[in-house]
């Protein structure tokens, strides 16, 4: 009988000693990397995902993982479409890495350190939920908007194009800004961001030139990428130009009017 239990008891003991070695909390990890985030819908050479000590070379398709860096050389960008439907663009000359991105808990993180990013961000839906932008100077929070960040020479930068933001510095002092509005923050700066200011047409334009995945540098944007209205819609609905903007469409020209005096229902 005594040899016949003896078996079990070496394999019990085999089995603690791997509970030991791996821990059940490590088993299943999301932040160590592997767990699908999105995949890349559209890329202009060269870009390059680093994943794991490996460098991957960005395409079509390519599956995007939580922990994965994105990076971007001079004239590159890409947009990738995450799991929950926002939209990542990314400009030239960045680095971006999808810290977490959780569809059914509406968890995002992300990571830019250095360079443009623009998002499209689903509309949040759960009260834990949250998609939020982090770079050395700050973090950028929305409940559901589309928005650009940028990162250079220790500042960071948030336009807004739909919705509102929460721009927070490091030291959590924080502002929130609405459509056709900008704020800065410097890293180290513990007075908070600078108050809420009307972006310029110009800027708003450039940011969606600079991030736009589907035309080569310094072209215009245009198409149904942009969103519901374009860039130049929503610039003069954010800004209240007040007239009508014809925009671009593959095939056809639509016509919207901005916020204004004549057209308080568009405010």
């Amino acid at each position: 009988m005594k040899n016949m239990k003896s078996p079990y008891v070496l394999a019990l003991a085999v089995f603690l000693s791997f509970l030991l070695i791996s821990p059940p909390d490590n088993w299943a990890d999301p932040q160590a990397g592997g767990q699908r985030a999105g995949e890349v819908s559209r890329v202009i050479p060269a870009v390059n995902i680093a994943r794991s000590g490996k460098t991957l070379n960005a395409a079509a398709k390519t599956v995007v993982d939580w922990q994965d860096m994105v990076n971007t050389q001079a004239n590159a960008r890409a947009r990738i479409a995450l799991d929950d439907g926002s939209v990542l663009n990314v400009g030239s000359d960045a680095s971006m890495k999808i810290v977490k991105h959780d569809a059914g808990a509406q968890q995002t993180e992300l990571e830019l350190t250095y360079g443009k990013l623009r998002t499209q961000a689903q509309k949040i839906a759960k009260p834990d939920g949250k998609f939020e932008v982090h770079t050395p100077a700050g973090v950028a929070g929305v409940v559901g908007t589309d928005f650009f960040v940028e990162y250079t020479n220790s500042t960071m930068h948030v336009i807004v194009f739909e919705g509102f933001v929460k721009v927070c510095n490091l030291a959590g002092v924080c502002v929130l800004i609405k459509a056709g509005q900008m704020t800065s923050v410097r890293s180290g700066d513990n007075s908070g961001p600078l108050p809420p200011q009307q972006a310029t047409l110009d800027l708003l334009v450039a940011a969606g030139n600079d991030t736009n995945a589907g035309a080569p540098s310094g072209d215009p944007v245009v198409g149904p990428h942009l969103g519901v209205w374009g860039t130049v819609g929503i610039v003069s609905i954010a800004v209240g130009v007040g007239v009508g903007v014809g925009l671009t469409r593959p095939g056809r020209t639509v016509a919207k009017t901005g916020c204004g005096p004549n057209n308080p229902s568009a405010c």
